[in-house]
């Protein structure tokens, strides 16, 4: 049996040419396939699959998006009597396509676990051989061996801020500054 959209079209050929419409930033096929689905009444299918493409085919965190326009979308269809918000399908669908594109996670689950292409015992046993060492930065004023050798907290919020990489201007910025200590033993703060 076939299952038929409203459009008459076989539901999980739309399924799938929605998924790789995505991949491929066909943003007008992707929104026209993904609101087929949602007026077809499989509203909760749609954002199913927009999850599982957020995390198959996306890079970066672009799940925590979707997630908040189906949080949106549950929001406005809470009280109403007709389906509503496939705006938020639409805005999901734009985003999914305009992300930069990745499929590391399933190359993870598909090849490293489930094909084993990686002799992870043999990895394990070499981390053993020559494990890496921990990096001087680590030991600051929140460790024993940093506290040990009287590492401050001053030192820890000036190195931390050098370290950052890449780095953009943040609002205290300047509290940070070696030659404006405003943070530590501050009289004009204790009053």
């Amino acid at each position: 049996m076939i299952i038929r959209t409203v459009c008459g079209y076989d539901f999980f050929e739309v399924s799938s040419a929605m998924q790789k419409a995505i991949r491929r930033a066909d943003t007008g096929v992707a929104g026209f396939f993904a609101l087929e689905l949602w007026a077809s009444g499989y509203r909760d299918y749609v954002w199913k699959r927009l999850f599982t493409i957020s995390a198959e085919d996306c890079y970066g965190i672009i799940t925590k998006e979707i997630e908040a326009l189906w949080q949106g979308h549950e929001l406005v269809n809470k009280t109403a009597t007709e389906p509503k918000g496939r705006i938020f399908v639409s805005k999901a669908v734009i985003l999914l396509c305009e992300c930069r594109k990745n499929r590391d996670a399933d190359h993870l689950q598909n090849f490293i676990y489930d094909r084993k292409d990686i002799d992870i015992e043999k990895w394990i046993n070499d981390v053993r051989r020559y494990p890496i060492p921990i990096p001087d930065y680590t030991f600051d004023v929140h460790t024993r061996k940093g506290k040990k050798h009287g590492r401050t907290k001053e030192e820890f919020f000036q190195e931390e801020y050098k370290a950052l990489q890449p780095r953009v201007p943040g609002l205290f910025d300047d509290l940070v500054q070696p030659s404006q200590p405003k943070f530590f033993n501050d009289e004009t703060t204790a009053k």
